[in-house]
């Protein structure tokens, strides 16, 4: 197992680092730096991939193919060449406000800042806000936060792939990740099958009493309830949604811990009724947070599921010392509850929530807080026959978050995380 990069040139890389340091803080110069991707010697190299970071000026939060979306100061952007330049943008005075971006398969952009959603179906020439529609076909009013500054987290995600071709269709299916930063929010799985137009909620977790509206970044035990008060399933936050093809069914994980109030970690299984506009949910497993079943990650290969655990809390019989239960696991999705029949594929011996496999290439990471790398990732090139980690110790401590299937160009893209979730820095990744 490797930890070590192999040989870069440091200079090269911390000059990088510091046009960028902030990341999404500093404001959007403009010049060569802003419009192109990078010289070669901004390129840095393991023995598994290539690496560089964003240019200088915007912080490119989501690509689709040749397609990125991006936001500077007052500013939005589209580029339509893999970001080497960006000829489309809009004015949008809440741009470094923005949590949450997708793009669709007909180039129509998603993007979320706090509690509103927009659409642009234009290139951004324009875009309007997005109503979310509830279960019951009414409009889904986001709750009057008690600090305006926090509205909260409605849209956020930690996934990167959160639409699939659904039986001929795009449809995009994604949970939010909240109540840690932003706001005390609802949690909810939301979905839209006509490329953004409309939005609905899939599924609506119930009232968590340890996450109430008191005005704070998190939430906390006192303040306005939220969430779906006829739903006793309660969690902290959407950690994964994936669709397997082969069952046509989706896949929703959930964290955190046990607060006294009841499981927050829990394996739902949705289906999608697509004539009737109907979803099915059945809840798989509720556990404790020393679990496999604490994590995220999810994938299909081949029918197949894949997941990567970021198991916490204290020692117990059934798993033993802390993180005893994490890794990287494999198994047939009806096998999903039963333990015995999971493979475990590496354990990289730290809490690690993120992964994404393309191309039989798997890409995780470790959470900064919690591991002795400073930017860790693992990596196999074989769909899990041979693994390597990797520190990219001249970014610091960062969390990877949000990986992006490759653009043209064969680039994943990454975001790094201060804490494990505070946006701070893009790094794209190309496997050799």
């Amino acid at each position: 197992m490797m930890t070590q990069q192999q040989q870069i040139t440091r200079r090269r890389f911390l000059a990088a680092m510091t046009a960028t340091a902030g990341g999404i803080m500093l404001p959007g110069p403009k010049g060569r730096c802003a419009d192109t991707i990078g010289s070669p010697s901004d390129i840095h190299s393991t023995g598994h991939f290539w690496y560089r970071l964003q240019p200088a000026g915007r912080y490119i939060d989501s690509q689709r193919g040749n397609r990125a979306f991006a936001y500077a100061d007052g500013k939005v952007f589209l580029s339509e060449n893999n970001g080497h330049t960006w000829p489309h943008s809009l004015s949008f005075p809440e741009a470094r406000r923005i949590t949450f971006s997708q793009i669709l398969k007909n180039g129509n952009v998603l993007f979320a800042t706090g509690s509103k959603l927009y659409l642009s179906d234009d290139k951004l020439e324009s875009c309007r806000q997005i109503t979310v529609k509830a279960k019951d076909g009414s409009d889904y009013v986001p709750h009057t936060p008690r600090n305006p500054d926090n509205p909260g987290w409605y849209f956020h995600t930690i996934p990167g792939v959160v639409s699939w071709d659904v039986n001929g269709a795009e449809m995009m299916v994604w949970g939010n990740y909240c109540n840690v930063l932003g706001g005390a929010t609802p949690v909810n799985i939301y979905y839209s099958t006509d490329q953004g137009h409309t939005v609905k909620i899939a599924y609506a977790f119930g009232q968590n009493p340890d996450f109430r509206d008191d005005g704070s970044p998190g939430g906390g035990g006192t303040g306005v309830l939220l969430g779906d008060p006829r739903n006793p399933l309660i969690c902290r936050h959407v950690h994964t949604v994936a669709y397997n093809p082969m069952e046509d069914a989706f896949y929703a994980c959930t964290g955190d811990l046990d607060r006294g109030s009841g499981h927050e970690c829990h394996w739902l299984r949705g289906t999608y009724d697509a004539k009737n506009d109907r979803w099915q949910w059945k809840v798989l497993m509720s556990t404790n947070s020393n679990s496999r079943y604490k994590s995220g990650g999810i994938n299909f290969v081949d029918g197949q599921i894949y997941w990567i655990s970021d198991a916490n809390g204290t020692s117990s019989e059934e798993h033993g010392p802390l993180g005893d239960d994490r890794g990287i696991f494999r198994c047939a999705p009806s096998d999903i509850t039963n333990p015995e029949k999971h493979t475990l594929l590496f354990n990289p011996q730290v809490e690690s929530g993120a992964m994404i496999i393309q191309d039989g290439v798997i890409l995780a990471a470790h959470c900064a807080p919690a591991s002795p790398l400073s930017t860790g990732f693992i990596i196999s090139t074989d769909m899990g026959k041979t693994w390597a980690q990797y520190d990219l110790k001249e970014c610091g401590r960062r969390s990877p978050a949000r990986f992006h299937e490759k653009n043209g160009e064969g680039w994943f893209r990454v975001d790094l995380r201060t804490g494990w979730i505070q946006q701070a820095d893009v790094l794209f990744i190309k496997p050799k």
